[in-house]
């Protein structure tokens, strides 16, 4: 039997959660359970080296789970550039790399994700006014990148497509992993705020979805969005999102005050046989 146990949006720094508290209890939960593979879909920090700090520590503590983890948009504001967070090669990190489950034809694929505003095709605006507002209203603004949101998303759509293609040759069922919303199903489309139908150009890509689709990926676990999801089959796909969102003066998310009760009960466990 292989239990994997998803996790996404902890946002240890804006929650203000001591950081080695958290990762002792997460530890002592993680092994009761008997995980084998723990999945970090993005969103720990606003700081890169801090994520992987935090990844390092649980994985010393939870061993022999595998502790796999990808990057969130709130990850690539700090202390990490585009060509480390493509080419990186931390234990754990698993953008556009996979890991198969032993004894299983199970294949666990990463991938960081972005978007190319075409969950935002309500709004009539052009792909320049898309990237002002962006700068103007959004964290990303703060992410240094050498290219446009539009071709940053087709490398990351060519990198999917090329590791589903590789899995399919391969006869291998997948759980995908990635950080930003995989299907429309899960966008939120409003006719009274209009600053949310601009932020979901931001969201993902439909041309994801379209992949998940022709490959009929069996598995995906996502975050971004910090709603409270069950697990949810569309299509051929089951999705899986486990963020736990915010905590704080601004704004809560939490249905309780503690953040490892959040954690546990936002947490996704998948049983695979």
């Amino acid at each position: 039997m292989i239990k994997i146990a998803a996790t996404s949006d902890n946002h240890l720094d804006i929650n203000k959660i001591p950081v080695d508290q958290a990762i002792k209890k997460q530890a002592h939960f993680l092994k009761q359970q008997q995980i084998g593979y723990y999945l970090i879909a993005g969103d720990m920090f606003n700081d890169f080296e801090k994520t992987v700090e935090y990844v390092q520590k649980l994985a010393k503590l939870v061993s022999p789970t595998k502790v796999l983890f990808i990057a969130g948009n709130h990850d690539m504001i700090k202390n990490v550039t585009y060509e480390q967070l493509e080419t990186g090669s931390w234990p754990g990190y698993l953008n556009n790399r996979f890991v198969d489950i032993p004894n299983s034809n199970y294949r666990i694929i990463g991938l960081n994700g972005w978007y190319d505003y075409s969950f935002a095709d309500n709004v009539n605006k052009t792909i320049d006014q898309f990237y002002q507002w962006k700068m103007a209203y959004w964290i990303d603004s703060l992410i240094s990148q050498p290219m446009s949101d539009v071709e940053r998303e087709g490398i990351v759509i060519a990198q999917l497509d090329k590791q589903l293609q590789m899995a399919k040759n391969e006869a291998k069922k997948v759980i995908l992993m990635t950080h930003f919303v995989p299907n429309r199903h899960f966008i939120r489309y409003t006719t009274d705020f209009r600053f949310w139908n601009m932020a979901n150009a931001m969201m993902g890509s439909k041309r994801i979805e379209d992949l998940i689709n022709h490959y009929q990926v069996e598995r995906v676990i996502f975050g971004h969005i910090h709603q409270r999801i069950v697990p949810i089959q569309v299509k051929q796909t089951w999705y899986y999102n486990a963020a736990v969102g915010y905590h704080n003066h601004r704004h809560n998310e939490w249905s309780s005050n503690d953040f490892i009760e959040e954690w546990q009960n936002q947490l996704k466990i998948i049983q695979l046989f």
